[in-house]
């Protein structure tokens, strides 16, 4: 089979705050295309994916630096691009789809929105410099924050620890970004993992099969 005769692959994206259920969603949906027979289906999370995102990742969201937004935005870029560059444009051309938890909504509600950054000048710099490839289709789970805070079950992290006011700010963020650009759905996180499940198939469904 030649490479023009290989039929691209397809980029979905799960985002929203921390605890809207992005993983649980992420790997229902992995197993839900692998079982509609989707030959590879590939998973990953930012940051991170790659070496460089995961070293990135720690720096990001350890308690012993405190970069301001304008550097979490650069730093976050920086892993994205790396993550387009080494994982996701070879996995689309070679027929695989993508599923990942976070992109640029992440930046633009945590950085741009709740950070005080300009979102248009957050937005100009991801679409520079990872602009592409760009995801079919972005699935923002929209959760109450404090019903989010009760999920995570887990210890929180620098982002995490700014309190539940930024937090809301970061909600009205995602729902912005849901609001300004059309490869974005708002889905509501606080139904059933079922009814969500069925909510984002719905949509992968009419937008990038």
């Amino acid at each position: 089979m030649t490479a023009e005769s290989i039929q691209r692959g397809s980029f979905i994206v799960l985002d929203g705050v921390d605890g809207c259920g992005k993983t649980t969603q992420a790997e229902r949906l992995v197993r839900r295309l692998r079982a509609e027979g989707t030959q590879e289906v590939l998973h990953l999370r930012e940051p991170g994916g790659t070496a460089l995102g995961e070293a990135l990742r720690d720096l990001l969201l350890s308690r012993d630096h405190d970069p301001s937004p304008a550097v979490e935005t650069l730093l976050f870029a920086a892993s994205r691009r790396q993550m387009l560059d080494e994982l996701v444009e070879p996995a689309l051309s070679r027929g695989a789809w993508v599923v990942c938890e976070r992109f640029h909504p992440s930046t633009f509600a945590y950085q741009a929105w709740a950070g005080d950054l300009d979102p248009a000048s957050v937005m100009a710099l991801l679409e520079g410099w990872a602009g592409t490839p760009r995801p079919e289709l972005v699935c923002v789970l929209d959760v109450p924050v404090e019903s989010a805070a009760r999920r995570r079950g887990r210890p929180t992290d620098r982002i995490e620890d700014k309190g539940l006011i930024y937090q809301q700010h970061v909600a009205e963020g995602y729902r912005a970004f849901a609001e300004r650009y059309h490869e974005a759905v708002l889905i509501d996180g606080s139904q059933s993992p079922d009814v969500v499940a069925d909510a984002v198939w719905k949509e992968v469904t009419h937008r990038a099969r």
